[in-house]
């Protein structure tokens, strides 16, 4: 997440039940909500698996990920971001849409929440945090018992820097843009069951 110059701008959620609710993205350092064309591409590849899917988004900024997740039919999302303005917006929007049973805003670093909280036993996880910070493997270590067993896990970077990942995880798509490479991948174990 590289900061864009500039005032205060918006995203918007661009399917499902809560489409074109507009999210609000405060000029923050290290804050970059992914692209509407990104997550149209991501959303795409997630659609048959979304039904019900419980989300875990760990750096959740703007709120996009997760809250497009539930608005095209998780069951549930954890959205958990340590910004206490961008907490404060996504309560806001949460409050707004009456999705309270279904959106959990966690104030908290990710990091500290990953090696405390309880097992969220999501089956899709969001990654996407601040680029300058190089929080990959940190993060990747801690997320596994949060996960279900076939879980899918959606990672961005800047472009021709992939993450290494540990070997439970297989890519299943990838994609870019000329700053920003998308990944989504499955659980390794996942793949000895049907789809």
């Amino acid at each position: 997440m590289s900061a864009r110059g500039g005032n205060d701008g918006q995203v918007r959620i661009i399917g499902g039940q809560w489409r074109n609710t507009r999210l609000p993205v405060p000029t923050l350092p290290g804050l970059r909500p992914s692209s509407d064309r990104v997550r149209e591409t991501l959303f795409n590849w997630l659609m048959p698996r979304l039904g019900g899917a419980r989300v875990l988004d760990v750096f959740a900024g703007s709120g996009a990920l997760g809250l497009e997740a539930v608005s095209r039919g998780a069951a549930h999302a954890t959205l958990v971001e340590r910004d206490p303005q961008l907490v404060a917006n996504l309560t806001a929007v949460v409050t707004k849409l009456k999705a309270e049973a279904r959106v959990q805003v966690v104030q908290a670093d990710a990091l500290r929440w990953l090696q405390t909280a309880a097992s969220a036993q999501a089956s899709i996880a969001f990654v996407d945090p601040p680029f300058a910070a190089g929080l990959w493997d940190s993060t990747l270590a801690l997320l596994p018992r949060h996960l279900s067993a076939d879980a899918w896990l959606y990672l961005e970077s800047p472009d021709g820097q992939a993450p290494a990942l540990p070997a439970e995880w297989l890519l299943h798509r990838e994609g870019g843009t000329r700053e920003v490479r998308f990944a989504l991948y499955r659980r390794a174990a996942a793949t000895l069951d049907p789809i």
